[in-house]
């Protein structure tokens, strides 16, 4: 082994001892509670070509999200609604770990949990968006691009594409003799409902909300809980460790009591509702 990583590794376990031992006097390294968020910004609209977009900032993590609607064929089985599909990319400058190329399986990991969290609230009502049934209907993409990577990119990246959906404006079109004609009209997305995800992470025996990338390295376990209007919507356990039963029915409890601040905010912010 290099001098180099070992150094890195003592660094390391020095740093972990040092939060450790924070929280076991309740407290985080960044001096946050463990039920504490970081600072929330979301700014609508910045991507003047896109149907909707937003920028999201959760402490550090940054990212941005493009809605962009088109037509096409609908989905095997799903005949009589429209497409939604949710794409992520962590650009390379976001971390110095980060490299160029294919999205690797975190990066796919993490579209695919802000898209079940939008999906399975039934966020957007895709019957809407049908212009003629099982051949074409509204194709609806949101496509994420991490700027900054800071821990806790599931939340960001899942308030990002929220954001841009409740701020979409999508062209009214029509059928006619079989082809799409653009009325030159424009509808707000049909949403039903905001859904929001909150991140947590066990380290050790205890469990923290909004995790920075230094407690993410030091996490023992991860879940995603994601809450509507109406209720728990979906939820994705991540990393090899477990929750307790207790834990998790604390940490469902804190989804929904945080969850609805920041849909609160959301709304405020996009004006939806």
């Amino acid at each position: 082994m290099s001098t180099s990583k070992r150094s890195n590794i003592i660094v390391e376990h020095l740093r972990k001892q040092q939060m450790l031992d924070a929280m076991s006097r309740g407290k985080r390294l960044d001096g946050r509670a463990f039920d504490e968020q970081r600072p929330l910004e979301i700014e609508i609209d910045v991507i003047k070509k896109a149907n909707g977009s937003a920028r999201v900032k959760l402490g550090d993590s940054e990212v941005i999200a493009g809605v962009k609607v088109e037509t096409g064929e609908p989905f095997e089985g799903l005949e009589n609604k429209g497409a939604l599909i949710v794409t992520a990319e962590v650009l390379p400058t976001a971390a110095p770990h980060v490299e160029p190329g294919p999205p690797d399986e975190e990066v796919i990991e993490l579209a695919r949990v802000v898209d079940r969290g939008v999906r399975e609230s039934e966020m957007v009502d895709l019957e809407k968006l049908v212009l003629e049934v099982g051949k074409t209907v509204y194709t609806v993409f949101v496509d994420c691009s991490v700027i900054n990577a800071d821990g806790n990119l599931f939340d960001a990246t899942s308030y990002a594409t929220v954001a841009a959906i409740l701020t979409a404006n999508i062209p009214v079109l029509e059928m006619q003799d079989g082809k799409v004609n653009d009325t030159g009209k424009t509808m707000p997305m049909p949403v039903t409902t905001v859904p929001i995800s909150i991140t947590q992470v066990r380290i050790g025996d205890a469990v923290l909300i909004d995790p920075t990338a230094e407690e993410e390295g030091a996490m023992d376990a991860r879940i995603t809980i994601t809450t509507s209007s109406e209720g728990y919507c979906a939820l994705q356990k991540g990393f090899a460790g477990a929750f307790t039963v207790e834990q998790i029915k604390k940490a469902a409890e804190t989804a929904r009591i945080k969850g609805e601040q920041v849909r609160a905010k959301m709304k405020e912010i996009t004006k939806y509702g």
